[in-house]
C-alpha cells in the first residue's frame, strides 16, 4: 500500500477501533477527518492532547469533521483512556503498525540515550473526498490544538478547496471574548498558512 502524499487520495484501509468494531477510511467519505497518531494511552503528552480534541470536538462535527486518534495500543488500553477521559470520538488499535506505516509515523527515537521504533505524533487532515489537505509531523502539543483551530473554530472554509478561503473572518458572534492581540496571532498563522504545504507545530 502506497503511502501517502499531500494533495493525493488516501488508499482505503480497514482498522479496528475503540469497542472493537471494524472501520474502513471509505465509510467515511462525504465527512472531513482529523485523524492524529500519539505514542501510548495514559501518558502526560498523549492525554493532553486527547483532551484539547475532546474539549474542542464540538467546533469540529459542525464543521463536518470527525477525529480519530491512532496508536498501538490495544482495544482494550483505549476503551480504557476513552472512558477514563470522556473522549468522545474513536481510537484505532493498530498493533501491526498498518496504519502507521501507511501515514510514516514510524520513526527512529531516542530515549535516555536508547534507540528505538515508536510512533512521531502526528496529525493529518483528509477532507470529503478522500484527498489529504494538510499534514503537521514532529507536533508539540502545546499549541497544537490552536493550528487546528484555524480550520474547524474560526470559519476558514479549507477542506474542499486548494487553498485557505476565509468567510466571516473574527466577526462580532466568533471572536467574543477574544483580545486583539489573540486576534492579531491568529491572522498572522492564516495569512501563513497554505494547503498542501507540511507544517510542524515546534513550539
Amino acid at each position: 500500500m502506497a503511502k501517502v502524499k499531500l494533495n493525493n487520495k488516501v488508499s482505503d484501509f480497514k482498522a479496528t477501533i475503540t469497542d472493537n468494531s471494524q472501520i474502513k477510511l471509505s465509510d467515511y467519505l462525504g465527512k472531513n477527518i482529523v485523524i492524529y497518531f500519539y505514542p501510548r494511552d495514559n501518558t502526560p503528552g498523549c492525554t493532553k492532547e486527547g483532551e484539547d480534541f475532546r474539549d474542542n470536538h464540538k467546533d469540529f462535527v459542525k464543521n463536518n469533521t470527525i477525529i480519530l486518534g491512532v496508536s498501538k495500543d490495544s482495544v482494550s488500553s483505549h476503551d480504557k483512556f476513552t472512558c477514563k477521559y470522556n473522549f468522545p470520538f474513536d481510537l484505532i488499535s493498530d498493533e501491526n503498525e498498518k496504519v502507521c506505516k501507511l501515514f510514516d509515523v514510524i520513526k527512529e527515537k531516542n530515549m535516555y540515550g536508547k534507540k528505538y521504533m515508536g510512533i512521531e505524533r502526528s496529525t493529518f487532515i483528509i477532507n470529503s473526498k478522500g484527498k489529504l489537505i494538510q499534514e503537521w509531523r514532529k507536533v508539540k502539543v502545546k499549541g497544537h490544538i490552536d493550528d487546528l483551530g484555524l480550520f474547524a473554530n474560526f470559519g476558514y472554509k479549507v477542506f474542499d478547496n486548494s487553498t485557505l478561503s476565509l468567510y466571516g473572518r473574527f466577526d462580532e458572534h466568533k471572536t467574543t471574548g477574544l483580545n486583539e492581540t489573540y486576534k492579531a496571532n491568529l491572522t498572522s498563522k492564516f495569512e501563513n498558512f497554505s494547503i498542501g504545504a507540511s507544517h510542524s507545530t515546534g513550539l
